[in-house]
């Protein structure tokens, strides 16, 4: 169905619907476990934009249709086809695969479209189910809230060997060892241990999730959106007050440092996708850490 708004025209790979005072924004590309595209991330920048114009809605809701949430962003979009340095044409416009600075820039433009979550007057809830990994976490992590299915696996498994988030609320959710952890790693983490740790306020049974999440967007639309933005406001203020603001530009910069690396195993991934693809590179990248999953002791 078409959707026309003031911000959101005719979204190719979102949804957007309104309903008591809830907007439920989903990704919808089941069939790539909704990868982020470059489309993606502009229909989904408009369609938040659009729910906090509206005067009908107070509250949002992010999901994602078919088995996940997000998988992350579209690898296969950013490595295929990429030119070698020494091939890049001259042009009028920055490459991606051109300089530092290019790079820097151009995940600059990315992250502002993914940013807005943090900006939003509206509190954005979460609902994560399935595979929340790389890209899906910087938007899950951004929200105000996230709330999460028992099972489902939320993690970085690039940092492996492709960079590091170009998002970074990590440290103001789980604190630096966590962090740490998560990152230097790759692991993914199940949701019921993910709220342990500070990852996400909530876990439920994949079956129960729709009505945990109904129930808290519910209870949050009732209040005047005055007053929900005041609230929101004010703690994240505090959060750019212990330098959350400062911290997503340097995670920008960040990632695009981290892109420089020479390293074996970066290197690896990248003759992998040239010559086999990205199942291959992502087997490879992935084969020594098993199941990559943390587990947290319970006595």
């Amino acid at each position: 169905m078409t959707y026309r708004g003031k911000w959101l025209n005719d979204p190719k790979e979102v949804l957007f619907e309104v309903a008591d005072r809830v907007a439920r924004i989903t990704l919808n590309k089941p069939d790539k476990r909704n990868a982020l595209s470059p489309q993606t991330l502009q229909d989904l920048h408009d369609a938040l934009l659009e729910a906090d114009d509206r005067l009908d809605v107070n509250v949002i809701i992010l999901q994602g249709a078919g088995k996940d949430f997000c998988a992350g962003y579209d690898l296969a979009g950013v490595y295929a086809g990429r030119q070698a340095e020494s091939e890049i044409e001259a042009s009028a416009y920055r490459s991606s695969s051109g300089s530092y600075d290019d790079d820097a820039w151009f995940m600059e433009r990315q992250q502002a479209l993914t940013t807005v979550i943090f900006d939003l007057h509206k509190p954005v809830i979460a609902r994560v189910h399935g595979n929340c990994l790389a890209g899906g976490t910087d938007l899950a992590l951004m929200c105000d809230f996230v709330i999460v299915s028992d099972e489902a696996k939320i993690g970085f498994p690039a940092t492996r060997a492709n960079g590091s988030p170009p998002n970074h609320m990590w440290i103001y959710h789980c604190g630096p060892q966590w962090a740490k952890r998560m990152l230097m790693t790759g692991d993914s983490i199940l949701g019921r241990d993910a709220v342990t740790i500070g990852l996400a306020l909530e876990s439920a049974p994949a079956d129960q999730l729709d009505a945990c999440v109904d129930e808290l967007a519910r209870r949050l639309s009732f209040v005047d959106n005055e007053l929900l933005s005041a609230h929101k406001r004010i703690v994240n203020l505090a959060l750019e007050v212990m330098g959350a603001r400062t911290i997503q530009r340097l995670a920008a910069e960040n990632d695009a440092r981290a892109h420089l690396s020479k390293g074996p195993r970066r290197t690896q991934f990248k003759a992998d996708m040239a010559e086999h693809g990205l199942k291959t590179a992502l087997t490879h990248r992935d084969a020594p850490f098993g199941d990559g999953i943390v587990r947290l002791r319970r006595d």
